[in-house]
């Protein structure tokens, strides 16, 4: 079953933005950490971002300045805005949001760059 409903992946050209969206499924969930995986071709699932429910983020050097998570208007609603995107960003990308007690994980979607 899927924990996290994430939309917003689709295809664009290198330089161009996408947003991701991370939203709980069935109840609405208070969150206190969210983490951004991204998986590219051929490469191990990688965490690129990170943000609390303080809104403090973290982010890896390959996106820092590039990518920005935030919370939606509902706050169980996690975002991921990504600026110039590059090839080497393309990806499955995934959330993962914890609870002081457990996890959920997003099904994925996929974010394709063009050059």
């Amino acid at each position: 079953q899927v924990k996290l409903v994430q939309s917003g992946g689709g295809s664009v050209q290198a330089g161009g933005s996408l947003t991701l969206s991370c939203a709980p499924s069935g109840n609405v969930l208070t969150f206190y950490r969210t983490e951004w995986y991204r998986q590219a071709p051929g490469k191990q699932r990688e965490l690129v971002a990170t943000i609390e429910n303080t809104g403090a983020t973290t982010y890896i050097d390959a996106v820092k300045g590039r990518f920005t998570a935030s919370r939606g208007s509902n706050k169980n609603t996690l975002l991921l805005q990504m600026n110039s995107l590059k090839s080497g960003d393309t990806a499955v990308c995934y959330c993962k949001a914890f609870k002081v007690r457990g996890y959920y994980w997003g099904q994925g979607t996929q974010v394709t760059v063009c050059a």
